[in-house]
């Protein structure tokens, strides 16, 4: 479980589990937790970037165009997979975790109303650590589609 605590060095070590594809600016991943299937988060491939602005500014834009890239790809898989996709969220945030991380997320018309044309970061505590929704073998068909269609849009 050390990838948990050292995403970046374990994915650069090629021992991220969550890892779905090297990208030119850092490393394309699943989300540990998929209550909104399809869930992702972009990685920085330098630890010790915390910020956008850390980058030099042909990088910074080459993170921007990995997230972009990897948000396509998420936006066709999920439209693929359920006609009650929405749409795709692109957040850099950076609050919790101190290096520069871009989350991409699905969002769905199934939705709870309240909660639909929300930030994410409202759900309940306990969708984020429901094991129903932890990422598992159950998702491999998933990883295997996004990563698919990254491969695809980078070709």
């Amino acid at each position: 479980m050390e990838w948990k605590t050292d995403r970046i060095g374990t994915a650069l070590r090629g021992e991220n589990p969550t890892v779905l594809r090297r990208m030119d600016a850092g490393f394309a991943n699943i989300g540990d937790v998929q209550f909104l299937p399809g869930y992702c988060v972009l990685l920085v491939d330098k630890p010790d970037v915390q910020r956008l602005t850390d980058l030099p500014r042909p990088q910074r834009l080459q993170f921007l165009a990995d997230m972009e890239l990897l948000g396509e790809a998420v936006e066709r898989v999920c439209a693929r997979r359920d006609p009650a996709f929405r749409r795709v969220n692109l957040e850099i945030l950076g609050n919790t975790d101190p290096y520069l991380h871009a989350h991409v997320r699905a969002r769905y018309d199934w939705e709870p109303e309240h909660l639909v044309g929300r930030p994410v970061w409202l759900y309940p505590a306990e969708h984020w650590s429901a094991p129903e929704t932890a990422l598992g073998p159950q998702h491999d068909k998933l990883r295997a589609e996004l990563t698919a269609e990254i491969d695809r849009l980078r070709s």
